[in-house]
């Protein structure tokens, strides 16, 4: 059984993706130091979320059958320390929370494992535009202020609501994670105000979950980078027309990869994703309401408190649900062009499939005319007419060590 087991389990958009990202890639070398990151393929840890949470998630939830079962199960397994991370977790209610404590080794009487919760969280004037944003890469066709209004519903009932207050709210989620340990084994990572050092919060984490020292790679292979007011307004408008009629499996590739992250997200020089001045009271109180509950709970924080104060507003707003026409036509232009790029390149691998299987089966075709084949052919329909051949044909497959009936 591990001896202690630190579980990340969110919030969204808080470097999350990163973080994730080089556990993965550097699971060899932190098992070399006694640390385990449980993964056998990248999303390993998302397909235990859903699978712990129950959750619908476009098909995928079919792959995520058992996947918390086996992650957990590898979890015990080892011997140090391992370390489990998704932002779904988040989510979770006190039942599934239970459950996963149990299922990693916690038992109340302090003789199982030594389970750490982190919560990493940013200010909500940056989340909430992010979290938007993170819709309608997902397929989502809400506009902006709608979605502002769904938030400030009190009753909570909506999808939209429901959801994000499921994930971003920070002390409801220490709540539920953390109320079966001391609180000095919760911890609050907070993500750096804009303009601070790219590493600060990467270093946060790492000295938190024990990984200072280690030589890692650190670069970045999954970027999960935000777009501009116009590429985000050009991709709710793709969703308001495909969606219904594309696929999750095609949509993934084609929009949310190739259009958004890859193509998109690299677009400078637009107006920035933030959030509305005429709102700002709300946030504002809200935050000093979380940084209060937190403090009262007496959490170990990583970081500082006041980073979950959002920053000064502004100098100009930029609309989301009304942009500039020529700008998402800008956006438009380069992302028509990485789809006929993209269209050129399977063009040429299909061509090359076909190329092969096409030499394939010219060589299937000039082994046929062969009188050796045609003999062998010959001989096995005879032999597997009668007993005795078909008992020879048999002792002469397990020789070769083959299961099926060709010679």
């Amino acid at each position: 059984m591990s001896q202690r087991v630190f579980l990340h389990v969110g919030t969204p958009k808080t470097g999350t993706s990163y973080l994730q990202d080089v556990l993965f890639r550097n699971r060899e070398r932190l098992l070399e130091a006694g640390l385990c990151y449980p993964a056998d393929r990248f999303d390993a840890h998302f397909l235990a979320a859903l699978d712990l949470l129950r959750l619908p998630w476009g098909g995928l939830e079919e792959q995520a059958h058992g996947a918390w079962d086996r992650l957990a199960a590898q979890v015990r397994a080892h011997p140090g320390t391992s370390i489990i991370s998704h932002e779904v977790l988040a989510k979770a209610d006190a039942a599934q929370v239970a459950r996963a404590l149990a299922d990693l080794g916690h038992r109340d009487d302090g003789t199982g494992a030594e389970v750490h919760l982190v919560v990493s969280a940013r200010d909500l004037v940056r989340q909430i535009p992010a979290e938007w944003q993170e819709n309608v890469k997902h397929r989502a066709v809400v506009g902006y202020a709608e979605f502002l209004d769904e938030l400030r519903d009190p009753a909570r009932t909506g999808r939209i609501g429901s959801w994000f207050w499921a994930v971003q709210e920070v002390p409801a989620i220490l709540e539920r994670w953390g109320a079966a340990l001391p609180p000095e084994r919760v911890h609050v990572v907070t993500v750096p105000p804009p303009g601070a050092p790219h590493d600060v919060l990467w270093g946060r984490f790492a000295g938190l979950l024990g990984l200072d020292g280690l030589d890692l790679d650190l670069e970045v292979e999954r970027v999960n980078a935000s777009m501009g007011v116009p590429e985000t307004a050009l991709l709710r408008r793709v969703n308001l027309d495909v969606r219904h009629r594309l696929n999750p499996p095609d949509y993934r590739p084609l929009v949310r990869e190739l259009m958004a992250h890859r193509t998109l997200s690299a677009r400078r020089g637009s107006p920035r994703l933030t959030f509305p001045p005429t709102l700002r009271g709300w946030v504002d109180e809200l935050g000093e309401e979380w940084i209060a509950a937190i403090e009262a709970a007496g959490y170990h924080v990583v970081g500082d408190l006041a980073d979950l104060r959002g920053g000064p507003a502004p100098s100009s707003y930029a609309d989301p649900d009304q942009p500039d026409p020529a700008q998402v036509a800008d956006a438009a232009v380069d992302a028509i062009g990485a789809l006929l790029m993209e269209n050129a390149r399977l063009h040429q691998d299909k061509e090359r499939v076909a190329e092969e299987l096409g030499e394939a089966y010219r060589a299937l075709e000039r082994s046929y005319l062969r009188p050796t084949y045609r003999w062998r052919e010959r001989t096995v329909r005879r032999l597997s007419e009668g007993g005795v051949g078909t008992r020879l044909l048999g002792a002469y497959r397990r020789a070769r060590g083959r299961s099926s009936s060709p010679a």
